[in-house]
């Protein structure tokens, strides 16, 4: 298969497309063969009736194969299903590509908190933001890995472990494909805090004699149910018992009823709590379980995979064995539908018992529920960024070095342009140099390079692929301070939002990372006089604690801070050209302040007469 990834995608798009048409055909003529069955059926029992011919026990025949062609086209379309969301997960692949994927996936919206020092800014969740670009999980267990990640920084060597991942993990369509088909099952049916949360509760059936005492009360309750059921047949004249006999059997019965109970009665609130959380905690396990199973049966070379692999064994023995055996207590808790297992079971003690391997279970298994659980949230969101390296690939896996602060971008631009606009710059900060003060026209490209770095050191440090031709940075914590807004409710000017943000942001060097700042129009609230002297002042401290970043101004008094910081700073432009009578941007930085303005110029666009 081609690994251009438009070729690979769109070839199976078709495969699946055909595959959906060849089942929908197979749909068809087993309704077709079910129909014959049924009217066959009623032949048969015509026939059987009105000629006295045969018996009309033959019926049984045509009533198996109807129930076999059930059972078959259930499977049918089920598995109907799941190509189908093959095709919608090829589809939208398809539509990323195409740069028509925002509005189409998950925004993350609830992963927006205001006061995160850089997710509002950066856009990282929302419609058209990086997580709704990114994610490809089908579950929240993965959705809240991703978002997890581009919220905080890794560590160099996490970061490091998650790029040998992705990459093993771009090639690897068929197993993206599966888990993302077998995943959307558990999307709304798992809930991973409160599953975790049962499998390491403490045990609700004790003390460690229990299983003693409910084999005891099985072994008199046993005796006693079959003395009612001679006591129940001989009523009957089925058997001939003598009225002593009877009398004996009877009271045996009543006896052993009373008996076991009351014992049951005496532990009815914990079976009933144990019973009642393993059935929604094995159906949400049951939802998951194929998403462990598929990823059971891979192999993988990368440090980080392997050790999620093997995280998913407990004591040697895959999740498949232990689902398998949930299962079966499962079956035999639901017979407790049969009325004569309801009947029976306070002579067997039919529940309790298996209320008891349901704690068993959970004892040998309970706590490997929490590493399953991170195992699938963490494969998800790997499989989310090797989607993204896949579709991208001459996007490079960033150099995270050491000696720091420092970011040295070659041709770098913002990966939620499409690449047919975006535009490139290089951007080299570190060593001596620590601020870039970029000054220009309004809609010139100062705000989208902030984000551009702000963007891609998140993704350096979650383990992505960046969009540039080069990247190489220390570890950073990101502040940014771009779409800060004032709230009517809170009663917060955008002035006064703008510096409880840079306090935000000056609070960030105390922490053990170097900070990036991205400030947009610094102090633009205030003055120019107070925005002066607060902005040389605010900038001087953030570089004084060893952070390094840009700053954006309209206020050419502000550019020259650099000559008060020297060799630590320096200026930068974005330009603009008019060109019969129309604005035109080529959004490249230059060297240098800018020397002119375009706000006269865009007001008379618009008709306005100045």
């Amino acid at each position: 298969m081609t690994t251009e990834p438009r070729a690979a995608y769109s070839q199976l798009l078709k495969e699946r497309r055909a595959d959906i048409a060849r089942r929908e055909m197979r749909h068809r003529n087993l309704g077709y063969a079910r129909l014959g069955v049924a009217a066959g059926a009623v032949a048969l029992v015509w026939a059987a009736l009105e000629t006295q011919a045969f018996s009309i026990a033959w019926v049984i025949l045509p009533i198996a194969l109807f129930t076999a062609l059930l059972v078959i086209h259930e499977r049918l379309l089920r598995s109907t299903e799941r190509r189908r969301r093959a095709v919608r997960y090829f589809e939208k692949a398809l539509e990323r590509m195409d740069g028509k994927w925002a509005g189409a996936g998950e925004p993350g919206d609830r992963y927006l908190r205001p006061e995160h020092p850089y997710a509002q800014d950066l856009d990282l969740f929302g419609k058209g933001s990086l997580f709704e670009l990114l994610s490809t999980a089908r579950t929240h267990i993965g959705e809240d890995t991703l978002a997890r990640w581009l919220l905080a920084p890794a560590e160099p060597g996490t970061v490091r472990a998650r790029q040998h991942a992705v990459d093993e993990l771009r090639p690897r369509l068929d197993l993206r494909e599966d888990l993302a088909v077998l995943g959307e099952e558990a999307r709304t049916g798992v809930d991973p805090v409160s599953l975790a949360s049962w499998g390491e509760a403490p045990p609700l059936l004790g003390p460690g004699h229990l299983r003693a005492l409910l084999w005891f009360f099985t072994a008199i309750g046993v005796p006693g149910l079959a003395a009612g059921f001679v006591v129940f047949v001989g009523a009957f004249g089925a058997l001939h018992l003598s009225e002593r006999a009877s009398v004996m059997m009877r009271d045996f019965c009543i006896l052993t009823a009373i008996v076991n109970g009351s014992f049951r009665y005496s532990r009815r609130k914990a079976i009933e709590a144990v019973v009642g959380s393993v059935e929604e905690a094995a159906h949400e396990l049951s939802l998951l379980s194929e998403v462990l199973v598929r990823l059971e049966r891979e192999q993988f070379h990368a440090p980080l995979l392997a050790d999620l692999r093997a995280s998913l064994d407990s004591e040697g023995e895959p999740p498949s064995r232990r689902f398998a055996r949930l299962h079966r207590i499962m079956e035999l808790l639901d017979s407790r539908d049969n009325l004569f297992v309801r009947v029976a079971d306070v002579f067997t003690m039919w529940t309790a018992h298996h209320a008891l391997s349901v704690e068993d279970w959970r004892r040998h298994s309970g706590a490997a529920v929490r590493r399953w659980l991170t195992a699938a949230g963490e494969m998800e969101a790997l499989c989310s960024l090797a989607s993204h390296a896949f579709e991208h690939a001459a996007d490079p896996f960033p150099e995270i070095v050491a000696d720091g602060p420092s970011l040295v971008a070659e041709a770098i631009g913002h990966p939620l342009i499409p690449e047919d606009r975006v535009v490139r710059n290089d951007v080299r900060m570190g060593g001596e140099l620590r601020l870039l003060v970029v000054s220009g026209s309004n809609m010139s490209g100062k705000s989208t390079l902030l984000r551009t770095l702000g963007v891609n050191a998140v993704l350096a440090q979650a383990g992505a692929t960046v969009r540039a031709k080069r990247l190489v940075l220390s570890p950073l914590a990101v502040g940014a301070s771009i779409k800060v807004t004032d709230s009517l409710q809170g009663g917060v000017s955008r002035f006064y939002a703008e510096i409880l943000r840079l306090r935000q942001v000056l609070d960030l060097t105390a922490g053990p990372l170097p900070v990036l700042f991205l400030i947009d129009e610094f102090l633009h609230g205030t003055n120019s006089h107070d925005r002066r002297i607060g902005a040389e002042a605010l900038v001087r401290r953030l570089v004084e604690r060893g952070a390094i970043g840009l700053i954006t101004t309209h206020d050419l008094a502000l550019a020259d801070i650099t000559n008060v910081l020297g060799e630590r700073a320096r200026n930068v432009h974005f330009e603009d050209q008019i060109a019969d009578g129309q604005i035109r941007f080529d959004y490249v930085m230059r060297p240098g302040v800018v020397r002119k303005s375009n706000a006269i110029e865009l007001m008379r666009s618009v008709g306005l007469e100045v």
